[in-house]
């Protein structure tokens, strides 16, 4: 299978912590040189240590805040201008809103998620575009939610929200497939992350029981029968990354250790 990335540019958003700092590890160790983004500049320089220079990649970093769009906007455009050759593969992420029923939710939270999860999303996928269509190839990977087969209880905003960034990277399946660029969306389940502990922990206060018994139930819910680790959700990017997934596109792709029920 055609799995090395060597000779290509990644950008991977939240990328210091959890599924985006093991996606970009595992991509800069398949040759491509990564652009790490996120909000901490100390924890991206720190996630630029572990990055493989193997093949001669170049690794570079975006200090910049989802919360703030315009600056987002300014500074990515920036770097790709500078950068001097085309962005091969886009990996959006970012953490997600707040959980709680959907009723007590204060209109805010919706803005903010929205601008976070979506607007971000779309400000990244068009200053890569240029270039990925000009080369005729391209790979734009939206890290999502299982929320978008299945709403999780407790996490109205969130549902609400990623549903949509998945109609949104579905449509851009759509219009960019005849530059040869692929969209997919990658739909984690219960994966072993500080996001994912501070959800049990806040659950289990919830409810009156102990983080371990949260954990003990959502590991019940996988046909597995356990938690997913960031670097098996990352295995699954780089695929969507390579050549080998040349056909694949307009895909929500569950790696979710079969979850069903809540």
């Amino acid at each position: 299978m055609k799995l090395s990335l060597e000779n290509k540019h990644a950008i991977v958003c939240g990328s210091t912590d959890g599924i985006g700092r093991s996606t970009a590890i595992l991509l800069a160790s398949r040759g491509s040189e990564v652009t790490l983004v996120a909000r901490n500049q100390e924890k991206l320089d720190n996630t630029l240590l572990t990055l493989a220079e193997e093949h001669g990649q170049v690794h570079q970093t975006i200090c910049a805040d989802f919360n703030d769009p315009k600056s987002l906007k300014e500074k990515v455009n920036s770097h790709i201008r500078s950068l001097g050759k085309v962005v091969d593969i886009l990996v959006n992420n970012s953490g997600g809103p707040h959980g709680g029923p959907m009723i007590e939710a204060d209109e805010d939270e919706f803005r903010v998620a929205f601008e976070r999860l979506l607007i971000c999303n779309h400000i990244m996928a068009k200053a890569v575009f240029p270039g990925m269509r000009e080369k005729g190839s391209g790979r734009i990977i939206n890290i999502i939610s299982t929320s978008v087969k299945q709403v999780i209880p407790g996490l109205g905003v969130s549902n609400t929200i990623r549903g949509s960034v998945a109609q949104w990277g579905k449509t851009l399946a759509i219009e960019l497939g005849e530059y040869g660029i692929c969209v997919n969306n990658v739909l984690p389940g219960y994966t072993s992350t500080a996001r994912l502990k501070d959800l049990a922990d806040s659950k289990a206060e919830k409810l009156g029981v102990r983080t371990d018994e949260v954990y003990g139930q959502w590991k019940k819910n996988t046909s597995l029968k356990r938690l997913g680790t960031p670097e098996e959700i990352a295995s699954t990017i780089a695929f969507l990354a390579s050549e080998a997934s040349a056909y694949v596109t307009g895909h929500d792709l569950s790696v979710d250790g079969g979850r069903f029920g809540a």
